[in-house]
């Protein structure tokens, strides 16, 4: 029996009977009660305020305002999935364009040394966002895996107003992570990728892409 079997076993057989988890308020953390316009405004204000650059888009016309971007910021290889919807679409739009689409959903190692120097920008869907503090949460896949959007100089994310939650709290609350489980390698993005000298001089881009674009798509015909 390993160490940590026998922790967990001397917890089981409390004298005092099981361990039970304390009531909690979580009310400090919850009930902001902000409507869908509040939360894109509070999401765009705070990303943008670290430098993400958001970009509103009507639903259906969103694989044309990615050609727009893609085309303004030089990019001329775009890595992305297949499966998601997200990465479905945007291969339709652009297959017959000059941008070559790179397969993401590869092991690691068969494309390292073209992950890292020569893919211009990595595409990803995201879960959703968060209002309180203007950030992303992504769910990496086989499909879209965790380093497309930590590796590639910009990344692009596509997000529904609609998924835009109030806080953090509220994703874990809507989507159930204390019961069905919480995801395994769920990532929080705040922005770029930025780091400080001693100093204090922000950098951008030493570990991570330099850029971030949010395309939020809208419903209806005006973002």
């Amino acid at each position: 029996m390993s160490a940590r079997d026998n922790i967990l076993q001397r917890l089981r057989k409390r004298a005092d009977g099981p361990l039970t988890a304390p009531v909690s308020d979580f009310t400090v953390v919850t009930g902001r009660d902000w409507n869908l316009q509040e939360r894109v405004e509070r999401f765009e204000r705070l990303i943008s305020s670290v430098h993400g650059e958001v970009i509103h888009t009507p639903r259906a016309t969103w694989t044309m305002v990615l050609a727009q971007v893609l085309e303004a910021k030089g990019i001329r290889r775009l890595a992305l999935g297949r499966e998601h919807p997200v990465a479905a679409e945007a291969r339709a739009a652009l297959g017959a364009s000059e941008v070559m689409l790179i397969d993401a959903d590869r092991d690691i190692e068969t494309w390292r040394s073209e992950q890292f120097h020569s893919t211009d920008a990595g595409l990803t869907s995201t879960r959703g966002g968060i209002a309180e503090t203007g950030s992303l949460w992504l769910w990496p896949t086989p499909d879209e895996p965790r380093l497309l959007s930590l590796v590639p100089p910009i990344h692009i994310a596509v997000l529904d107003a609609d998924k835009i939650e109030d806080t953090f709290f509220d994703v874990i609350e809507a989507h159930r992570w204390a019961v069905e489980g919480m995801p395994t390698n769920a990532l929080l993005i705040s922005g770029p990728s930025k780091t400080a000298d001693i100093e204090q001089t922000l950098a951008y881009g030493v570990h991570g892409p330099r850029e971030l674009v949010v395309l939020v798509r809208h419903n209806g015909e005006t973002a």
